[in-house]
């Protein structure tokens, strides 16, 4: 008898396991992407991008239009630094304001 019982035992433990982990995996990873997209157009209607001669640039959102533009100048500067650009000639190549 207890052959049988650990074979029934078995036979649904391990799909119960495998539902149960995708579950959670597939929860989690929904409202994880729920948040960040919406953290990421609260009260920013205009964007900016700036790039350098050589290197990574960066796209930035912000309330402004100045801000925006500022937002990615700093990270142009940061990202061609850190990819081997040219920091030092970072412009503003893009910028404007959804209505």
């Amino acid at each position: 008898m207890t052959g049988k019982t650990a074979r029934q035992c078995s036979a649904w433990v391990l799909p119960f396991l495998v539902a149960i982990n995708l579950a959670l995996s597939a929860g989690c990873a929904g409202k994880a992407a729920t948040a960040r997209h919406a953290a990421s157009n609260t009260g920013s209607n205009c964007y900016a991008k700036a790039l350098p001669t050589a290197g990574e640039g960066g796209l930035a959102w912000g309330s402004t239009l100045n801000i925006a533009r500022q937002k990615s100048l700093n990270s142009c500067i940061r990202y061609a630094g850190r990819s081997g650009g040219t920091p030092s000639t970072c412009q503003v190549v893009l910028s404007e304001c959804k209505n």
